[in-house]
């Protein structure tokens, strides 16, 4: 009785406001794959957004990945999903890694994602503000191999180029290919790596503390989980009168999406309904606030040097007038 006496401003929404605002607009994600050929990702990606990306692509021979360079390849498609749109920009790398020498191979990389960081400061330093597309990258998927021990000299080399300019999510490729044993073997090894070489990926945030119980469990297995083991399959297969996209084997089937197989459906979660505006958010905050205070300091120092060569040079003017 009491609640209905009281008289409301109407505050309370303001949260629809922003939902319905933010729903017109829709939403944009741009993700980075990166990773040596047959690893995998356009399977992954496919898998990931229920999609088919590469349809149309010729895979090089080996004549032809030696002679090729890097390339940088963007895919964008649409997706909606109960009235909400997201644009999701699919940035692929073909050529990476495939070299005889690799020295520098993520240059074009690194090269890209400054490129969009730079128009984004011209686009936010223009007069048209309100329309800024956002085509910055917002997370790096980075594929390692299964194979070997844990992270190669390429993989440190581009990892701590990349570090501090986006959000590095590391996966280990064709999981299948590994026993359940060296699969938690390999993820303690590259956990390991990432440490001592001082590779900064992308930390989830924290949880708060009056947060629900699942909420910090499925948080903490998230944590342990870093590098995700990841499967992908192109291909659904029937079994059990269920069909589901999945791998046949001599042995029997491996499921994309049960969690006892792989980490794919927690990579998913991750990427679309947990952290998807935390990537975005740190994108924004960290990585390009950094890239955007570099860009003032050197305009700022630009600026400073200029006014000392004028002074200087009207000095000397000044002194063959005397």
């Amino acid at each position: 009785a009491a609640d209905r006496d009281k008289e409301y401003v109407g505050v309370a929404t303001l949260p629809n406001q922003v939902h319905r605002k933010t729903v017109k607009k829709g939403f944009t994600f741009t993700l980075l794959v990166a990773g040596e050929s047959g690893l995998g990702k356009s399977t992954l990606i496919n898998s990931l957004f229920l999609t088919d990306l590469y349809k149309d692509r010729k895979v090089p021979n080996a004549q032809e990945r030696i002679d090729q360079t890097i390339n940088i390849v963007k895919h964008t498609i649409s997706i909606e999903e109960k009235g909400v749109k997201v644009r999701l920009t699919i940035i692929d790398t073909p050529g990476f890694g495939d070299a005889v020498n690799n020295a520098e191979s993520w240059k074009p990389i690194e090269d890209y994602i400054d490129q969009q960081f730079e128009q984004y400061f011209r686009d936010e330093s223009g007069l048209n503000r309100r329309n800024i597309q956002d085509n910055r990258v917002h997370c790096c998927l980075y594929f390692i191999s299964p194979f070997g021990h844990g992270l190669r000299p390429l993989d440190v080399a581009c990892m701590k180029a990349l570090h501090n300019k986006v959000n590095i999510v590391p996966v280990v490729a064709k999981a299948d290919s590994l026993t359940q044993a060296e699969v938690d073997r390999k993820k303690v090894k590259i956990r390991e790596d990432i440490e001592q070489f001082g590779i900064h990926i992308y930390q989830f945030p924290e949880c708060d503390s009056d947060e629900d119980e699942d909420l910090q469990k499925q948080d903490q297995i998230l944590k342990d989980s870093i590098p995700f083991a990841v499967i992908g399959s192109n291909v659904q297969v029937e079994s059990e009168g269920r069909k589901f996209r999945g791998r046949v084997y001599p042995w029997g089937l491996v499921e994309v999406e049960n969690p006892a197989h792989s980490d794919f459906l927690l990579l998913r979660n991750m990427l679309v309904r947990t952290h998807m505006q935390d990537l975005k958010d740190v994108t924004g905050e960290t990585h390009y606030e950094n890239y955007r205070a570099q860009c003032i300091q050197n305009m700022t120092l630009m600026v400073v040097q200029e006014k000392k060569r004028r002074c200087v040079a009207s000095k000397s003017r000044g002194t063959l007038l005397d």
